[in-house]
């Protein structure tokens, strides 16, 4: 016996008619607040990838600016140009790495490199490398060497270009500056960063489904967190290989296109963020460019919304399933509640989202409210909260950072002047002591002196006295160069002076015992600790014409001669003056002989560093060098010496003040007259 089938009633037919209504209903409103959701996401995507790409922007061009700004002044800088000039002149190479020591000092990475057009050397400085001899000498024709060659093609006055350097031993971002003068280029001169500190902070921190890239106006990849995509050497060159370009990650012309429009466009507008939709492997994704006109870079920033924690929509699926059964209890209310509860909130978002898109951070959001809805409020209150804090509080430190640095560079200034202008002033006093116009009136072209201090001023000196009992002619070393030798020059030349009066030019031993005596005397009564250097190197010889005859007494400076066959050294002083056992000092007599070339040279000369290993130039080549050049006039012999010293020096630093003195007496040249 079959049983009849179940006949449902009024009742239940009108709830599944009910049912059915219902979700033909809620159908639409389910369709729409699904375009509503979507578009949300899409314009939270468009301003989280427009402000990310401008906030990058900012940072790439806070580190690079302030470098970029450095190597250009490091360019401009007298001191570059005249070294760049004359390589080989020490004081000009000395002047150079004393100022590159205080731009070095500012640089971000404490390191800078510098290529003179002429010699092709190249010198690279940091923490790591301090040292101020060329790493390697570059060759038109190497391949690794073409960066500095279109460099000094290049028509701009820098490029900044990402490349591996093995001298260097990393891979770095190169700051290349032209050194010009007028229009010839001198070479290249520039600070540097290292490449995986600034792929590190700035591509590496991003949220999930977000990459950031850094490309020039070529499309070549600069920076990137994949470091086997980026250009090499692309900053000096026209074109890139295309798999080491942005073109590359498009999967179609189209999108290249719509990529090259964007640029243009934010290359049009600096400081604005173009954003739009393209396929990168094969995945949509939106992708926003930020130009830096200084850097002629462009901030590249791709935003995959799938992956993007913006707007997760399974965070909606509680309320529209609420929203379902709700409406299946209250069909008459339903359209109205959807409206009220969800559409107009959304749209309200929307506008939101479009307003911060649009550079507006000031927006009126949905009131508080307990659901997810109130949720999604919340969470973009708080992101729309933490762009505006972030945006102004890059715009505050980048205004902050500007004003320190432009403060800085005037204090910097003004003490660089302030000391410059003393060291001058310091060097015409102590050049004013020497005796030129004397030995010049008195010896004439009989003479030769080679006086080069170490730095602008020194702790040499030499000295000259004429009366009628003959002339005195000494040279002095005082412990110490630069300033603090300068200033004990100064005590020095008091302490002769006052023996001078005391005892007179004839007796050098004697004046040498008097000079010691006074100088402890003076630095006992200045309190000057005996930690300090204050010791002296002195050699004076006393001529009388009358008799061809000569005294000489040494502290630690001999006396050489030589008429071009034989060489002697008269030997001084074991001690110096002021030492903490007092020397003994005794005359030396010889007859004067025409022809005959007499030497006294401080250490700075004996100690020179130089030739294939660095050592000291010595006495036994000062000997050979005074044998071969002791019949020349003494003009000509000035210059040999120079020449040897130079040659011998090479690529070494000068060690300390460098003082000879030379002279003749021939037979027939009449006694001297006293000088005052």
């Amino acid at each position: 016996m079959s049983l009849p089938a179940p006949r449902l009633g009024l009742r239940g037919k009108s709830l599944l008619a009910l049912f059915f209504s219902s979700l033909l209903a809620l159908g639409p409103a389910f369709w729409l607040g699904w375009q509503v959701v979507d578009s949300v996401r899409a314009q939270l995507g468009s301003a989280y990838a427009r402000d990310t790409v401008l906030l990058k922007r900012e940072q790439v061009a806070g580190l690079l600016s302030r470098e970029l700004a450095l190597s250009l002044r490091q360019a401009r800088s007298e001191a570059t140009r005249q070294w760049l000039l004359a390589e080989d002149d020490p004081q000009a190479r000395a002047t150079f790495w004393r100022e590159a020591a205080s731009f070095r000092q500012d640089f971000a990475s404490r390191a800078f490199s510098i290529t003179p057009a002429q010699s092709l050397n190249y010198y690279f400085q940091s923490d790591d490398k301090p040292g101020t001899a060329p790493l390697e000498r570059l060759k038109p024709d190497a391949e690794k060497d073409s960066w500095f060659f279109n460099t000094l093609k290049s028509d701009r006055p820098y490029n900044i270009n990402v490349d591996v350097n093995h001298q260097v031993g990393a891979t770095r971002v190169w700051i290349n500056v032209l050194v010009r003068d007028g229009g010839r280029a001198l070479g290249s001169v520039g600070a540097s960063l290292d490449l995986g500190d600034l792929t590190r902070r700035l591509v590496s921190d991003v949220a999930p489904g977000q990459q950031v890239l850094i490309v020039n106006r070529a499309g070549a990849i600069q920076i990137d967190r994949d470091l086997a995509r980026i250009a090499l050497n692309s900053g000096t060159q026209a074109q890139a290989a295309r798999d080491h370009t942005i073109e590359a990650l498009l999967d179609s012309p189209t999108d290249v296109q719509a990529v090259r429009t964007a640029m243009a466009r934010a290359e049009a507008k600096p400081g604005t963020a173009q954003v739009v939709s393209v396929k990168l492997r094969g995945v949509p994704e939106l992708l926003a460019s930020a130009y830096i006109p200084d850097l002629d870079w462009h901030v590249v920033s791709t935003l995959d919304l799938r992956v993007a924690p913006l707007l997760r929509l399974d965070t909606l699926a509680g309320p529209l399933v609420a929203i379902g059964l709700l409406g299946l209890g209250l069909f008459l209310g339903i359209a109205l509640s959807v409206e009220r509860l969800i559409l107009a909130p959304l749209r309200q978002l929307k506008r939101s989202a479009q307003a911060i898109a649009d550079g507006h951070y000031e927006v009126t959001l949905p009131a508080p409210r307990a659901d997810e809805i109130g949720d999604l409020t919340r969470a973009f209150g708080t992101m729309a909260s933490q762009v505006r804090g972030h945006t102004e509080s890059l715009e505050r430190e980048v205004q902050a950072r500007t004003r320190e640095l432009e403060q800085a560079n005037r204090d910097m200034a003004q003490a660089h002047r302030a000391i410059s202008d003393s060291i001058d002033y310091a060097r015409l006093i102590q050049r004013a002591i020497l005796p030129d116009r004397l030995l010049e009136q008195q010896l004439g072209s009989e003479h030769f002196v080679l006086w080069q201090p170490r730095d602008v001023v020194g702790g040499d000196f030499y000295v000259f006295r004429a009366s009628a009992e003959g002339e005195l002619l000494g040279v002095v070393d005082c412990a110490g160069h630069g300033v603090p030798g300068a200033l004990m020059t100064m005590l020095a030349r008091s302490a002769i002076d006052h023996a001078l009066e005391e005892v007179g030019l004839t007796d050098p031993a004697t004046l040498l015992h008097r000079i010691d005596a006074s100088i402890r005397s003076m630095l006992v009564a200045a309190d000057i600790p005996r930690t300090i250097a204050t010791t002296m190197d002195v050699g004076l010889v006393h001529i009388d014409r009358r008799t061809q005859r000569a005294r000489f007494a040494g502290a630690k400076v001999s006396l050489f001669r030589s008429d071009g066959h034989m060489v002697e050294e008269i030997k001084p002083g074991r001690r110096a003056l002021n030492e903490t056992r007092r020397g003994q000092y005794e005359n030396v007599e010889f007859n004067l002989s025409a022809g005959t070339s007499y030497y006294l040279v401080t250490d700075g000369f004996l100690d020179q560093a130089g030739g294939e290993h660095g050592f000291g130039f010595g006495n036994k080549r000062f000997a050979e060098l005074v044998r071969e050049h002791a019949a020349l006039p003494p003009g000509q012999q000035r210059e040999a010496f120079v020449s040897a010293l130079r040659s011998y020096q090479g690529g070494f630093t000068q060690r300390d003040d460098i003082t000879v003195m030379c002279f003749r007496v021939d037979q027939g040249t009449k006694a001297s007259q006293p000088q005052e």
